[in-house]
């Protein structure tokens, strides 16, 4: 009898030890074998698991762009986001290349062209082009002058270059100035004009702008040198005869 009471005291003190150690293996004194395996994983805190582009490291990847491709402030890093829109503005060469992105050159078909000369300054001559069509024109460089059959072309004076195309509007008038000899009478092989042709230059130097106009000259002719010369279009007659 003793001997049997012994053997049930011992397995109650395995049973004892069991449970004991089962709580210390889940560490909350039970241990749910089926839970334990099917709850997730803790996930990070709202916004930790991913980067918005403000947020991205440098050089990390991206070019700090929104899904559609714009900057997140509507233009790139360097200001210039509006860029594309500007690149038809006028610039500072007179040409082609800073032309309206609607360019219609000035010519003998939209305009009209007259050449006279002045009496201040000495040897000097001005030719104004009046926008008689019902559309802007523009004119680019300089014009392209030719008395009778001359075989040259007078050069341009760089000084006078604008900062900007000259556009006419319906109405408005332009101007050039031409030097037509040297005062100092340094000049040589002169000639006197009867007739003068003036072209029209179109987008780059020396291209034809249409067709050209022949403006009329005074009954005994004009004197031109060696010393002939004439300015850039200039919206401003003062300004053509500056030179």
């Amino acid at each position: 009898m003793r001997t049997s009471r012994l053997q049930l005291l011992a397995a109650a003190g395995v049973a004892v030890a069991s449970l004991a150690l089962t709580a210390c293996q889940d560490g909350t004194g039970t241990r749910d074998e089926g839970a334990s395996a099917s709850q997730p994983v803790a996930s990070a805190p709202s916004g930790a698991s991913s980067q918005t582009p403000e947020e991205s490291p440098s050089g990390s990847g991206g070019n700090g762009s929104t899904a559609n491709g714009s900057g997140g402030s509507g233009g790139d890093a360097s200001g210039s986001g509006d860029s594309g829109s500007k690149g038809s503005s006028a610039g500072t060469s007179g040409g082609s290349e800073d032309a309206p992105a609607t360019f219609n050159p000035c010519n003998g078909a939209n305009t009209s062209v007259t050449a006279a000369p002045v009496s201040r300054p000495l040897n000097h001559m001005l030719i104004t082009v009046k926008n008689t069509g019902a559309q802007n024109c523009d004119l680019t460089y300089y014009p392209v002058l030719r008395f009778d059959e001359m075989q040259w072309v007078p050069q341009p004076i760089e000084d006078s270059k604008p900062q900007a195309v000259v556009t006419l509007g319906p109405g408005e008038s332009a101007y050039a100035g031409v030097v037509l000899s040297a005062a100092d009478g340094s000049g040589s092989g002169g000639a006197t004009g009867k007739k003068l042709t003036v072209g029209f230059q179109a987008r780059t130097p020396n291209s034809d702008g249409g067709p050209a106009a022949i403006p009329s000259l005074p009954a005994k002719g004009v004197y031109y040198d060696s010393s002939l010369t004439v300015t850039y279009w200039q919206s401003s007659m003062d300004d053509a005869l500056a030179y």
